[in-house]
């Protein structure tokens, strides 16, 4: 893997200067100069907007106790295309306008998701969830499949003892809000 990306920091470069000189030696060196700051300035503008669309979808997911896996990584794709834009070079701004672009989001979002899906499944990935009784680790062989990696799932099993033989105490049973509170008839104090 170091290989890989030492050779992409010396390959990109390499190549984007090559192509900067052919083009400027076809159009030459002012309008291949403006190309560049104009692709810098057209990019800092999209990614501004994108990310403002992306921050007020998280927002909303937020606001409606949804997680926000999908806006959180189109706010990935956002920075980091936003980041290519700046880099002066053609290659480097193509895939980073391809990053900006919605539909392009929406099919890296889902490579991303089938490549961490393969990678839970294998084994190579666990997920950590921290909840009310602290860490839980989740992955192959901890009895849950796909599903199981909510965390929601992980609560109520939990809250209702299952797969781990324990016994839910009487306020671990109470809706929240009413943990540890009985009222006069149950025979408890308030």
């Amino acid at each position: 893997m170091l290989a890989r990306l030492a050779l992409l920091f010396v390959l990109v470069p390499l190549l984007e200067l090559a192509l900067l000189v052919r083009i400027g030696q076809v159009v030459g060196l002012l309008p291949t100069v403006a190309l560049v700051v104009l692709t810098g300035v057209l990019g800092a503008a999209l990614a501004r907007a994108e990310g403002l669309r992306t921050l007020l979808s998280v927002q909303r997911e937020l606001a409606a106790g949804r997680l926000p896996g999908a806006a959180l990584l189109d706010g990935l794709a956002i920075l980091v295309g936003g980041a290519l834009l700046l880099t002066p070079g053609l290659l480097t701004d193509v895939v980073g306008f391809a990053l900006l672009i919605p539909p392009s989001r929406r099919w890296l979002r889902g490579r991303v998701r089938s490549w961490l899906e393969g990678r839970l499944r294998s084994g190579e990935l666990r997920v950590a969830f921290f909840g009310p009784g602290g860490w839980t680790y989740r992955g192959p062989g901890d009895g849950a499949g796909p599903a199981g990696l909510d965390p929601r799932h992980e609560i109520e099993q939990r809250e209702t003892g299952g797969g781990r033989g324990e016994r839910p105490g009487p306020d671990e049973t109470a809706p929240y809000g009413e943990v540890g509170r009985r009222g006069p008839h149950d025979g408890g104090e308030r």
